[in-house]
Parts: structure tokens; sequence; C-alpha cells
């Protein structure tokens, strides 16, 4: 097939682009920066502006999406602008072209009202009660992907949870460097079992869903490495692979949503050039179980991560030796 894949100067983006091209597809891109993805043809540009999509989508089989504005804080209208603006103008350039496939890459965030999430499947997205404005622009753009899946135009929407792996600059490098700055509590006990997902497994998941979506159109997946590890034991596997003390010092939960809900409130008013230290949700993420049942996923994917959590820690010590 001919894919365009949006979004693939990140992690994901450019895994997904390298895993479709390593299949045999012919690969376009299309970000504001060059994806490095050898063989693939680059059109730079921005999912906000309606002649670079339609330059993208020109001649292509399928799509899959990912470019999104990703933060913990920032101001609602690029969300807004980029998640979903930029998902209708994808969605609707596709079914001019007569596209047949479409894959959506959302998040499991789309479906997280702050409560555990224990061996639940894909639940429903929901824009009313998503835990800020990251979440509430992908559950909006994921029920629009859906929404647009019909006989002629196959949508799946998936949902990686959690991806790491090396060069990751959200996840890994940010428990890296705070650990590194003795900033990394570990919330509550550090009990709370959570699923993640290798980048390799991602990526290979949602070529899967591309190459099923025939068959499971309509649908939304969670996919994630099926190891949930308490957050403690995960974050620590994380430190150790980089080098740097695991932390040792603990904060109670209920205080650490209390000092997110502040942070937020004062990053509205005065935001910060890096991450917000804490959020409510980011509070929430690290204090309560979120790990899916990942029968359905597997069996309509036909699909199963090849990689484990171990084997993946061991690679990510091998890229910060080299690094």
């Amino acid at each position: 097939m001919r894919v365009l894949v949006t979004g693939a100067s990140g992690l994901l983006g450019r895994a997904v682009a390298a895993e479709l091209q390593a299949a045999g597809h012919r690969v376009r891109t299309l970000q504001r920066s060059p994806s490095r993805v050898s063989g693939a043809e680059d059109i730079l540009g921005s999912v906000t502006d309606d002649t670079d999509v339609a330059r993208a989508v020109d001649a292509m089989d399928a799509v899959v999406h990912l470019a999104a504005r990703v933060s913990l804080a920032g101001d609602p209208a690029e969300f807004d602008a980029v998640n979903v603006g930029g998902t209708r103008r994808i969605l609707a350039e596709a079914v001019r072209v007569g596209m047949p496939r479409l894959v959506y890459v959302s998040s499991p965030s789309v479906a997280h009202t702050g409560a555990s999430i224990v061996g639940d499947d894909a639940r429903p997205a929901d824009p009313g009660h998503a835990r800020g404005d990251y979440a509430r622009t992908k559950a909006l753009a994921e029920l629009l992907a859906l929404g647009a899946d019909s006989p002629t135009l196959s949508v799946v929407a998936v949902r990686p949870h959690l991806v790491w792996g090396p060069g990751d600059t959200q996840l890994v490098a940010r428990i890296v460097d705070r650990a590194r700055r003795g900033r990394l509590p570990v919330l509550g006990s550090g009990a709370a079992l959570i699923d993640s997902t290798y980048i390799d497994n991602a990526a290979s998941g949602i070529a899967a869903a591309l190459e099923q979506a025939d068959r499971v159109h309509g649908n939304a997946y969670v996919i994630t490495n099926g190891e949930p590890r308490p957050v403690a034991e995960l974050m620590a596997g994380i430190c150790s692979a980089a080098g740097v003390a695991t932390p040792d010092w603990h904060v109670p939960a209920a205080v650490a949503r209390r000092v997110g809900s502040l942070v937020e409130a004062v990053w509205r008013v005065l935001p910060g050039r890096d991450e917000p230290p804490m959020t409510r949700f980011l509070a929430e993420q690290l204090s309560t179980a979120h790990w899916f049942d990942q029968r359905r996923t597997r069996a309509d994917l036909r699909w199963a991560p090849a990689v484990s959590l171990d084997e993946g820690l061991g690679r990510l010590a091998e890229w910060y030796r080299r690094a």
C-alpha cells in the first residue's frame, strides 16, 4: 500500500513509518521536521493547513494519523486546532479522495476518569470526563474518526499505552532527568499496577491494525505489552537502565493530586517553558492501577508483542551505555 504517516518526527510516528517501510509499503510522511526514516517521502507541513493535508493525502491508499499536540499543559485552543481540527482535515481529505483505510492513533487517556483501570478493555472515549486538554481533544478526535467509519472508509482507533524505548524524550527522559536531580518521588506505596508498551511493540501493533482494518473497522483497541508492573518497579527499571539512582522517597497520592491541581492553576496563568512538574492527571496516572485486558486486541489484530519488558529494559540500558 501507499501509506501516509502523520507525525513521523516523533518517537512512535518514526517507528511506525519505519515498520511499514520495512514491510514493503511505500511510505509518505507529514510533519513539521524531517522524519529521518530511510526511504520515506517526507512532506514538511502541518495537519492544521488545508494545502499541506491535501498534498500529503493525494494518491495514498491509507493513513496512519499520529500527529498531535502532546503536553500536560498549554493553550486549549492549540490542542483543539491540532488534535481535533487536524483530524477533521485528514478525515475530510480521505473521504474526498476515496481512501479505503485509516488508522487513528489515540490514547487510553480518552477514557480515563481518574479511577483505577483493572483489566478493562477499551472503554468508549469520553471527552466530557477526560483529564486535561490533551485527553479531551484526543477523545473528541477519536469520536470524529470512528464516526467517519463507513463501507468505503475503514477506520480503526488504536490506543498505545505509555510507549517508551531508546530515544524517548517523553516518559523515559523525564523520569531519568527528575531522578538524576532527586525530584522523582514515588506516589503512595508505588504498588499500583500499570501497563506500558515498548516502542517496537507499539509500532507493530499499529501496523497490524492497518493490515486488519477491513475486518475490524469501527473499533477501538488498547495496545500494551500485557505485562503490568508496579509503578515503582517500572520507574526503578528505567532508572537502572540509565544508570541513575532509583527514587526512594514517597509522597501521599492525595497530596500529589492536590499539588497537581494547584500547579495546573498556576500554569494556566504563568506557564513555564517546560512541562509542569506535576498535574492532577499525572498524579492519578502514577498512583492508580491502569492495566488492560489484551485478549480482544491480540485476537482481532492477529498480533502479539515481540519484545518483553525485561528485554526492552535491556535494550534501553544498552542505548544509554552507547549514548
